[in-house]
């Protein structure tokens, strides 16, 4: 059987508005990687892949990155980062094998979620182990690393658990909060509006962790000393508390669970 063009490809999976949309994808996808994915998704269908098989490659490319990233050295960085690019690779291909099969399916949307939330958790904990120096020497930092994760999975599980206390009161999941819901009270209306940005906060998503570890491990290299690691950990925790506190605030004051 032979495999579609890259141009029957980009037709059929590619549809405006999945590329259109500036909320339908990751930023990078839209900027470059979905010029690559076409030629991926083709050996992946040359190959008989299933679209599950291919989000399920997500779950050891993203937890081999945070592996590499635990060790020493700019290299290891550069590496992690790179796998990183890749997982963002599968994770574009595995929706156009879907959608030029037609084949969609709850599983596939549940690994999907595995993998990211694997990934994104794993990260921070690798990087403390890095800020450590490595796993020989593993202490405040490797826990501070830990704490981070907890925090990046804590603010999944509010977006998450949103949908579960609604399906079990009986309401549709996917209803929005009414655009002209009234609000009563000037501070909690700026409340709700600051504490909604705090959960698009980019550090806690794979690809910007993984630039922001690069950014910070050349760092590391042109001073010689862990400096730049341990700094970014220390601001992506705050930043976790922040987002944490923040999301649950708006979500309770949200229309969403009433």
């Amino acid at each position: 059987m032979s495999a579609p063009s890259i141009a029957e490809l980009r037709a059929a999976t590619q549809p405006e508005w999945l590329v259109g949309r500036a909320d339908a994808e990751h930023w990078a996808g839209r900027l470059y990687m979905r010029r690559v994915s076409p030629y991926l998704t083709r050996v992946f269908l040359r190959a008989g892949l299933s679209a599950n098989a291919v989000t399920a490659l997500m779950i050891p490319t993203g937890l081999l990155a945070a592996l590499v990233l635990s060790f020493p050295g700019l290299a290891c960085a550069i590496g992690a980062a790179l796998l990183i690019q890749l997982q963002l690779l599968l994770d574009c291909s595995d929706g156009e094998v879907a959608r030029w099969r037609r084949t969609f399916s709850p599983l596939g949307i549940y690994l999907d979620q595995i993998a990211h939330y694997s990934t994104e958790a794993a990260l921070p904990a690798a990087l403390g182990v890095r800020a450590d120096g490595g796993w020989d020497s593993i202490g405040g930092w490797t826990a501070l690393g830990l704490g981070v994760s907890v925090l990046i999975l804590l603010l999944k599980a509010e977006t998450h658990l949103v949908l579960l206390a609604r399906a079990r009161s009986g309401q549709p999941v996917t209803e929005e909060e009414p655009a002209d819901a009234p609000v009563t009270g000037t501070g909690r209306f700026r409340l709700r509006q600051g504490a909604r940005l705090l959960p698009a906060v980019r550090p806690f998503q794979a690809v910007e962790a993984s630039l922001l570890v690069l950014a910070a491990a050349v760092a590391d290299a042109a001073r010689g000393d862990l400096l730049g690691s341990r700094v970014l950990l220390a601001v992506l925790g705050c930043a976790g508390l922040l987002a944490v506190t923040g999301h649950l605030l708006a979500l309770i004051a949200s229309g969403r669970l009433r």
